[in-house]
């Protein structure tokens, strides 16, 4: 379980090794990643999960390159590129209020155009009657 997660060991952070360990409470487990790239985003996530779900007793990441757990990391990244299409996304919503506002004054302007049109083309027809 991730509550019993006590350190991961990035092994050697000056070179792209595949190989970590993980220390938990009652063992030790020695990893190999598919590739040094694929660990990077293991220890991204693994890193992001502790930080959100973790309240207590943190897991000390040690021998880990500082990108992976600072401000460069895949997660941020896509946190941002997220943010960044809400934002668009919001913007648009708001123009496409901003037209739909100006349309239903247009065609209220028009209703009340069309019912002076109307009561005047009544009295007209009225007033040529008598």
């Amino acid at each position: 379980m991730l509550e019993q997660l006590r350190q991961v060991n990035g092994i050697d952070p000056n070179r792209d090794s595949a190989e970590f360990d993980l220390l938990f409470e009652n063992a030790f487990d020695q990893w190999v990643a598919s590739t040094a790239s694929e660990k990077c985003t293991f220890f991204q996530i693994l890193h992001h999960a502790c930080q959100r779900y973790l309240t207590d007793r943190k897991p000390e990441f040690i021998n880990c390159q500082s990108k992976i757990l600072g401000g460069n990391s895949i997660l941020h990244s896509a946190a941002d590129s997220v943010t960044s299409a809400v934002q668009k996304a919001s913007q648009a919503l708001n123009e496409r209020g901003e037209r739909l506002g100006r349309a239903e004054e247009k065609t209220e302007d028009m209703r009340n155009s069309a019912q002076q049109f109307a009561e005047t083309a009544h009295k007209l027809a009225m007033k040529h009657k008598c």
